[in-house]
């Protein structure tokens, strides 16, 4: 063994899941979820395996469950188990799930048909103890027993209690080599192995001690009276007469060691436990416990002092503040404190809208208050006055010095501006820390609550009801908004404790998270706030003429299929493309349906009418619904303009994304788009300034890939698509055609999109073997492309994430799943959310850059007003749109320092659309 390094000898540990199911199952009160699922012996299971694990951390696990079906021993014996009654449906129910949760643990799992877990188990640890190995084989079963050896040892989770040599022979009063011996004699009423009939545990006991194995008592009969335990005389008839019984129960009691397992070493290689996929299975089977300690577990960064954190009692300290002298007494706490977790509760999710109905705060963990101003419902009792509680607490949320801690502290931010409070001192948001550290996670305080602290929040519509019918806050009895209230203050702060533990040893992911997410939260609250102006008047004007030419489309699409129909009916469609016209399927729904996806109906539009005019029907009723109807409804009476809400913690690249409206989805090069635009306007003595990076993505991806080519396409100001395609299809660039160079924009954004030649084709509409010609010459003209893609693709595969230029991390969970869809799905992502994501870090230390130029520089009479995609819009004093324009594309272009220069691209105009 001299050639074996330690790690080869790592010890391995063999969990006979079959008996854990089984003691679980009886020795555990019965559990069962809210929708009646039992749960008790998965419970049991996972708390067993955890405490193992623990017990063993540097192991190897395998664990293993007897499959379906007979064995060899049925052959040998029919009755063999013929006595063990039928599962319970009640635990038969539990398996399918517990096996899904020991996978997501990444363990690995066997069940092999043919032959017991025992036999697996007993070939596993006879192999590897010849090896050398440590082997700990945990289990309650007896029959066990007769593995251990020298390098053979038996646990019992449950009683905590590790059987080695000499510690069978202290129980069994035998050696490991005579268990089997011992169960032949006595037999073995659970599995029915028959045995010898009289010979109970004390007799097998004195057979084995006073004369050996099965062998030796059959070689020695006449030996046998002369021991002492009672009926020895009479014993060596009952031995004679029932051998052949005693020899099929030694075959039946004994555990093989050669089973042919048929696996590789990756089948017996413990995998990283998926996250996600706990977290949904602990969700759905209610164990709240688990999903607490769920994080911790997984990720080594976090500390037992976040554990004592989420063992806070549930019995928590809360209070409602309806008195003068308890108010201030709290004022003076928080003002003493470094910092404090803070909440407001209002009327209204429309941050330019709400009105304060209460405030709360925490300073320690486990202890709230919550101080209601403006509960109206009939009875409410008497409350502070809401001007003087924010009156006294302005100094302290104005105060930089004392840090706020909060969950979505944006909103709040809007709403106490509303009342001549700028609130300052920003320490921590909840929501941004949970979204640097797992950006595909969900950042809601309900979600965040249940996943790192295992706690479940008391939920809005729990106090509020649902729908139409649902109250706002002022509306609930302070019986049930008080706890609910302070609750959210005392969430927020644990939260926070338990998120910045985690973060506390990731440099990279605090510097996203303080140096571009912190303090872009005021700047987009005051972005909000600004809002923007809109043409009402030319909005109407438009939403009628596409009304016109809705109608229009819709009588001519009678006329082509020959009857009315619905245009928005996918079945109506349906039928009349594909039954009455015969127009061909190139794909059916999950159902089974011919799919009438805007996907299909675009390339069915290529040669075929119908499509192609269902396709403008269907673009401009959108355009019209969600733009030139929906967007005078969202006009702010008090300010006239319309005021989007900003999205933080959505995107998985870290991008930015808006409602109410969506900035980020209007068109920005079809005609229809471009009018829209023009609706967004400058106030009367004022311009607008838009700047844009240019083709932002590829510099990023010429910077990542390192190519020589692009860096010099780009270092030398050329037309990148031109470049492009003159390096695809071999020409001078000022020979190329629009339509090349249209060809080489769809490959250079396709394949930093991880389009495939497929994709291309469709996209192209050209053969697949011509697109794929096009994608290969791109590759030999920029190696370090495909480079920079094979190389990502694999660190992907290694860490399970990617990250930006800035640190940000991007996890990408399916990177390794089986499923070929989902794992294709993402290595595309892989690619593509570097780029994706440097950009939206660009953009964001971009906005936070101009902010600081503008705070610094207020003789420019300029606000930043809206953010979409690459791009930065202004208002502007007439007059002055030249003096911003020189001020903020240096701090633009600034705002990253990559191998190719970063181009902004800045213009004024009466709108939005003359501006871009």
């Amino acid at each position: 063994m001299s050639d074996q390094s330690a790690q080869d000898l790592t010890p391995l540990v063999l969990v006979d899941g079959s008996s854990y199911l089984y003691r679980a199952f009886h020795a555990l009160p019965p559990l069962t979820t809210s929708k009646g699922q039992p749960t008790g012996a998965i419970k049991g299971v996972l708390n067993m395996l955890d405490s193992l694990l623990r017990q063993y951390p540097d192991s190897t696990p395998v664990v293993v469950f007897d499959a379906k079906g007979p064995t060899f021993r049925d052959e040998l014996f029919a009755d063999y188990k013929a006595q063990r009654p039928p599962m319970p449906d009640d635990l038969r129910s539990q398996i399918e799930p517990l096996h899904a949760c020991i996978k997501a643990l990444g363990l690995p799992l066997l069940c092999i048909e043919g032959v017991e877990a025992d036999d697996v188990i007993g070939t596993l640890a006879h192999q590897y103890a010849a090896k050398g190995h440590e082997v700990v084989i945990s289990t309650g079963d007896k029959d066990m027993a007769q593995l251990v050896g020298p390098n053979v040892t038996l646990v019992n989770t449950m009683t905590n209690t590790v059987m080695d040599i000499e510690g069978v022979k202290e129980k069994f009063g035998i050696g490991p080599e005579l268990i089997i011996d011992y169960l032949a004699l006595m037999g073995d009423k659970v599995d029915n192995i028959p045995g010898v009939p009289g010979v109970g545990e004390k007799t097998a006991k004195a057979l084995l001690q006073g004369i050996g194995g099965l062998d030796a008592l059959y070689q020695r009969l006449d030996d046998i009276p002369a021991l002492t335990f009672r009926g020895a005389k009479t014993m060596p008839k009952k031995l004679q007469d029932n051998e052949e019984q005693a020899r099929l129960s030694y075959r039946l009691a004994t555990i093989k060691l050669d089973c042919e397992l048929d696996l590789t070493e990756g089948d017996l290689q413990r995998q990283a436990p998926d996250q996600a996929a706990l977290q949904t299975l602990y969700t759905e089977l209610e164990f709240q416990t688990l999903l607490r300690h769920l994080l911790n577990e997984v990720d080594a960064t976090a500390s037992d002092d976040q554990a004592a954190i989420a063992e806070v009692a549930t019995e928590a300290n809360y209070q409602v503040v309806t008195d003068r002298v308890e108010f201030e007494a709290w004022v003076e706490r928080l003002r003493q404190a470094p910092a404090f977790a803070f909440d407001t509760e209002t009327t209204s999710l429309n941050y330019m809208e709400a009105e304060i109905v209460g405030v709360s705060f925490a300073v320690e963990v486990g202890e709230a208050a919550y101080v209601p101003v403006a509960h109206d419902y009939p009875g409410a009792p008497d409350q502070l006055d809401r001007d003087d509680v924010l009156a006294a607490l302005k100094p302290l949320l104005e105060d930089p010095k004392i840090g706020k801690i909060g969950q979505n502290l944006k909103y709040d931010m809007s709403v106490l501006a509303l009342y001549d409070i700028h609130l300052q001192g920003i320490a921590a948001d909840t929501m941004l820390e949970s979204y640097v550290l797992d950006s595909t996670a969900r950042h809601d305080m309900d979600s965040m609550s249940l996943k790192h602290l295992g706690h479940k929040t008391v939920s809005f519509e729990e106090i509020a009801g649902k729908g139409v019918k649902q109250l706002t806050f002022n509306q609930i009895a302070l019986e049930q908004a008080a706890p609910y209230a302070a609750e959210d203050a005392d969430i927020t702060l644990r939260l926070h404790e338990t998120l910045s533990a985690r973060l506390k040893d990731e440099a990279q992911l605090t510097q996203v998270l303080s140096e571009l997410e912190l303090p872009l939260v005021s700047i987009l609250s005051g972005i909000e706030r600004n809002g923007v102006k809109l043409d009402i008047e030319h909005l109407k004007a438009h939403s009628d003429e596409m009304a016109t030419r809705i109608h229009e489309l819709e009588q001519q699409a009678y006329e082509m299929a020959g009857r009315p129909f619905n245009l928005g009916s996918p079945k109506q469609l349906g039928q009349i493309l594909y039954e009455e016209q015969g127009v061909p399927v190139l794909k059916k729904t999950p159902k089974g349906a011919p799919s009438t996806a805007e996907a299909v109906l675009e390339e069915l539009a290529l040669d075929y009418p119908l499509p192609k005019l269902i396709m403008e029907h269907r673009g401009l009723s959108k355009l019209k619904n969600t733009y030139t109807d929906k967007l005078p409804q969202l006009v702010n009476s008090d300010t006239g303009r319309v005021h989007t809400s900003y999205h933080q913690a959505v995107t998985a690249t870290g991008r930015l994304s808006s409602s109410d409206p969506n900035l980020q989805n209007i068109p920005i090069r079809s005609e229809h788009g471009r009018r829209i635009r023009q609706a967004f306007i400058a106030e009367p003595g004022y311009v607008l300034v838009a700047a844009d990076y240019s083709q932002v993505e590829l510099r990023i991806m010429a910077h990542l890939s390192g190519d020589k080519g692009l860096l010099k396409a780009f270092a030398e100001g050329e037309d990148i698509h031109r470049a492009t395609a003159a390096e695809v299809f071999g020409l001078d660039p000022e020979h190329v055609s629009a339509d090349q160079r249209r060809s080489a924009k769809a490959i250079n954004f396709g394949l930093i999109y991880g389009m495939s030649a497929w994709g291309l084709s469709k996209q192209l509409h050209l053969e697949r073997a011509q697109a794929q010609l096009y994608i290969d010459r791109y590759f030999d003209r920029y190696p370090g492309v495909k480079r920079y893609m094979e190389n990502t693709r694999e660190q992907a595969r290694e860490q399970g994430y990617v990250e930006t230029l800035m640190g940000r991390r991007l996890r990408l969970p399916e990177i390794k799943s089986r499923n070929p869809a989902q794992r294709q799905g993402a290595e595309r992502t892989a690619i593509n959310a570097p780029m994706q994501g440097t950009a939206a870090d660009i953009i964001k230390a971009a906005m936070i850059g101009v902010d600081h130029h503008l705070r610094q520089h207020p003789e420019l009479k300029a606000r930043m007003i809206m953010q979409v995609h690459d791009e930065l819009v202004f208002e502007v004093a007439e007059g002055q749109a030249e003096s911003l324009i020189e001020a903020i594309v240096p701090v633009m272009s600034g705002a990253a320092s990559l191998d190719v220069p970063l181009e902004v691209e800045a213009r004024q105009g009466r709108n939005w659309d003359e501006a871009h």
